[in-house]
């Protein structure tokens, strides 16, 4: 199939902001010989977006140019045939997301983008996982902050230790920049929809196969001063859970029994109160159109903050995970995590996929379960570090700090 196809990459949405960040990560690291294209609806904004990218590469003067839209099926149609990968960063997916997921899976074209909807990611399972798996495309959803470094870090975390005993995670984020408008529509959207949301994740519950002789578990935590942490850890209702809990179920090496959690670490108590307020008064304004209208329209999707503030914003995830009579405290961090370092986790997964010796799989699948440590060596040659904080024994002998 691969033989077959005219390219090896296509960025579907390369004319918004993170799409066009992805495109430029692109320009400056795709290896030679890369056959890549970009793809949106507005064939004037894609040249514009091609000339932006010759100044980083000036032979990327011809770099090929195709015009599809999420309301053409046709066009998706045409473009998924066209290529072995397809990466979009076109949301809110749970809008626009589907034609082309439903393209790829019948084309047997690998699909990737960044969504954070835990309500689109179960729709897309329910529509189109079976197509997938009979053709044999790779549907890769959460391909930005949400969720690989919660999913690769658990699984780096995971294998620091036993694989044959019980196994618990906590994850706790701390991220200092400002979120995407992509984001924003997001979450605004899933707080209206929440109902649905919660019919459709408890369809795939009733269809999805759970491991055999294995329990898997994302279990919501409980706002709570760990100790070691120096902070508070609030529960946060992210998809991050769900994509870790579903790495763990195709994967022994998480042992007999996991169970994940997942928190934001926040310094000062008022800090929560008042997120936890602000959070429920949006939830209820959310569900009324008026106010929705209102509060969609206060960030425009396509617009995103300037280079040198990106450069000072970052992110810092620490992990700590017990199991098998070992205790150990991990750390992923980078940059940017909105837009640049979203930017390069997705283009870096669609090389990887393309590129890569990879194990067989199909249907839609994490980014652990497809890429692995393929992409976990991918993201730390481009300067996202993984690492281990500390490993001891839980009876408190040898300890061994990295």
């Amino acid at each position: 199939m691969a033989g077959e196809r005219a390219y090896d990459v296509v960025l579907f949405g390369a004319t918004g902001f993170t799409g066009g960040l992805t495109a430029e990560y692109l320009a400056r690291h795709a290896p030679a010989g890369l056959r890549w294209a970009l793809a949106g609806r507005n064939s004037d904004r894609l040249a514009a977006v091609r000339d932006r990218l010759t100044a980083i590469d000036p032979a990327l003067t011809e770099l090929p140019l195709l015009t599809a839209d999420t309301t053409d099926p046709r066009s998706l149609r045409a473009l998924a045939e066209q290529t072995r990968v397809v990466a979009s960063t076109v949301g809110p997916f749970i809008r626009h997301g589907e034609p082309l997921v439903a393209a790829a899976a019948t084309a047997g074209t690998d699909y990737l983008d960044i969504t954070g909807e835990p309500e689109f990611v179960d729709l897309m399972y329910l529509r189109h996982h079976a197509e997938a798996v009979r053709t044999g495309s790779r549907l890769v959803h959460a391909c930005g902050f949400d969720s690989i470094p919660h999913d690769l870090g658990a699984w780096f975390t995971v294998r620091q230790l036993p694989s044959d005993a019980p196994i618990t995670v906590d994850g706790f984020v701390r991220a200092g920049g400002r979120f995407s408008a992509g984001t924003y529509h997001s979450t605004l959207i899933a707080f209206s929809r929440a109902a649905q949301a919660g019919r459709v994740a408890r369809q795939r519950r009733s269809t999805e196969p759970r491991p055999e002789g294995r329990r898997v578990r994302a279990v919501r935590g409980r706002l709570t001063r760990p100790d070691g942490l120096g902070m508070w850890a609030v529960p946060l209702p992210t998809i991050d859970p769900q994509i870790v809990r579903r790495s763990a179920a195709t994967c022994p090496a998480y042992g007999p029994d996991f169970r994940y959690r997942h928190f934001a670490a926040v310094k000062r108590l008022p800090t929560v109160l008042a997120a936890g307020v602000g959070l429920g008064a949006v939830a209820g304004l959310v569900r009324l159109a008026p106010t929705r209208r209102w509060l969609l329209g206060r960030l425009t999707s396509g617009q995103g903050p300037a280079a040198q503030r990106r450069a000072q914003s970052w992110f810092r995830i620490r992990f700590v995970g017990e199991g098998g009579g070992r205790r150990v405290r991990t750390e992923v961090a980078g940059g940017d995590p909105g837009y640049d370092e979203t930017a390069k986790m997705l283009a870096e997964s669609a090389l990887c996929l393309a590129l890569d010796d990879l194990p067989p799989t199909a249907g839609q699948v994490t980014p652990v379960t497809a890429m692995g440590e393929a992409l976990l060596t991918r993201l730390t040659r481009a300067g996202i570090t993984f690492r281990v904080l500390e490993a001891v024994d839980t009876d408190g002998l040898d300890p061994r700090p990295a």
